[in-house]
């Protein structure tokens, strides 16, 4: 998070909602949100049930060049056997020059193996090629078994390996339906893929996959955690065009939420109006947006909160501690809310090692995304209980959680708005603040959460309301989840 000052030389653009379709269902003949349970992700129950590969069931007969019938190839070719049934049955209801070809070669190889052994994919070396990927040039995917698939599985479990799968055929799918041409900007290209793999995880989580299942929990949290751990972490280097980790994700949800026709939506005329004016790269930012959490970047915080969100009577700050001896509240370490006090206390030292950034150049594939806005979100979503006390709204519950993180998204994306005075707070929104509120609402939700420090257990379903405030504003959190 920099100083307001640093921040204002973004260019200004109108932070346009996305309305996103297909969010509601028809109940005897009543529109229902899919938003009305908070209990349910997109529309599907909260499960917490079986996730990754079913046991009992045979092997794909698919076989790949170069495979070693290993387990990793094993896992890649159930995945993308499962894939193609999928896209068999839905290329031709989503294209209309729906003739589904799969894709005609697969290739498995050793990023380990010597230079002598290395094949040639898409006129590239596999010598210590460690990736997955599409190949235009003769409809062909590739991966490496050795290196990328056992650390996937290792961080994130299998059902990551099937995600990054669904991505590359979802590269597929769109030179089929030829969605795309060699002059669109690539970040269109892979932000359609992300929609694709997330339209394909959501068929996996209604039971339809063959060889695979995911909970819609802790499965879909780990799927989505891997997704932000393969982002551009880097906006400044030109290399940079898969996206960051908050448009990886929303690709992911829109796919999910609404199937391949929503994918289809995305251009980039669609990109740059969620982008808005969220900051996009570390330009004339020296700190690359860290700032330490201290009580005086807390302060600067507290001034944006009054003039971004402004709730009456407003809510008073303690730095002593989060342990406010509530009557009708608990300590939720490291930021603390009592509704009888109106009072926001924190746990500075504690708050700043939430805040604290652990990255490591030689750690590609991070658990979490550490940073600044993983400590400050904390203190925005405490202040929201402030505003919903106002609005007379109840403090514990799903509901109120997930308004915590709406509210808190609102707050984010005004952050970033340029001309704010120095006196409205100086302090602002900073090229991967984004990333780092997302990865902490996938981990432990503590943004997402109630008073009493209670939260949903899906992390899509956290996220994807932190998403809502970003991009549609106050009114949206207040009536989505009333």
């Amino acid at each position: 998070m920099p100083k307001v000052r640093a921040t204002a030389i973004i260019t200004v653009a109108c932070l346009v909602a996305v309305l996103v379709t297909g969010c509601t269902r028809l109940v005897d003949g009543r529109a229902v949100s899919i938003y009305d349970d908070p209990f349910k992700v997109a529309g599907l129950p909260t499960t917490d049930g079986p996730n990754g590969p079913r046991p009992g069931v045979p092997d794909s007969s698919l076989t790949a060049t170069n495979g070693d019938g290993s387990a990793e190839d094993a896992l890649a070719l159930n995945a993308i056997d499962d894939i193609q049934t999928y896209w068999r049955a839905e290329f031709g209801r989503e294209f209309e020059n729906g003739d589904f070809k799969p894709v005609e070669k697969l290739i498995s190889w050793s990023a380990r193996a010597p230079r002598a052994e290395a094949l040639e994919f898409c006129k590239e070396t596999t010598y210590q090629l460690v990736n997955a990927a599409y190949c235009r040039l003769d409809n062909s995917i590739g991966w490496d078994r050795k290196v990328l698939l056992p650390a996937m599985t290792d961080t994130f479990g299998k059902m990551a390996v099937v995600m990054v799968l669904a991505h590359e055929y979802g590269h597929a799918v769109q030179t089929m339906a030829k969605l795309v041409g060699a002059k669109d900007p690539v970040i269109v290209k892979e932000q359609q893929a992300d929609c694709f793999a997330g339209a394909f995880m959501r068929s996996v989580a209604e039971g339809k996959s063959k060889h695979f299942t995911i909970n819609t929990s802790d499965g879909l949290n780990n799927v989505l955690a891997a997704t932000v751990a393969i982002r551009d972490s880097d906006p400044d280097d030109p290399e940079s065009v898969h996206g960051s980790a908050f448009e990886r994700v929303t690709a992911v949800q829109i796919g999910f939420t609404d199937g391949p026709k929503g994918c289809k939506r995305i251009d980039m005329d669609e990109i740059n109006q969620r982008r808005g004016n969220l900051p996009k790269d570390f330009r004339n930012d020296e700190r690359r947006g860290e700032y330490p959490i201290t009580k005086d970047n807390l302060v600067e915080l507290s001034k944006a909160l009054a003039a971004l969100l402004p709730t009456a009577p407003a809510p008073a700050y303690d730095y002593s501690g989060a342990n406010l001896s509530c009557s009708n509240g608990v300590a939720t370490e490291p930021v603390s809310y009592c509704p009888a006090k109106n009072t926001i206390g924190t746990d500075i030292p504690a708050l700043a090692q939430r805040g604290a950034s652990n990255w490591d150049v030689d750690d590609p594939l991070p658990v979490k995304v550490t940073g600044d806005y993983n400590g400050y979100i904390v203190f925005i979503s405490r202040y929201t209980l402030a505003v919903q006390q106002n609005h007379g709204q109840q403090l514990v519950g799903p509901k109120a959680g997930l308004r915590a993180a709406c509210l808190s998204g609102v707050v984010t994306g005004k952050l970033a708005l340029p001309g704010r005075p120095v006196s409205q707070g100086d302090i602002g929104l900073a090229a991967g603040d984004l990333d780092e509120a997302v990865s902490g609402l996938l981990t432990d939700g503590l943004a997402a959460s109630d008073a009493k420090g209670q939260t949903v257990p899906s992390g899509f379903s956290r996220v994807d309301a932190f998403r809502a405030g970003v991009l549609n504003g106050e009114n949206t959190c207040m009536s989505r989840y009333s």
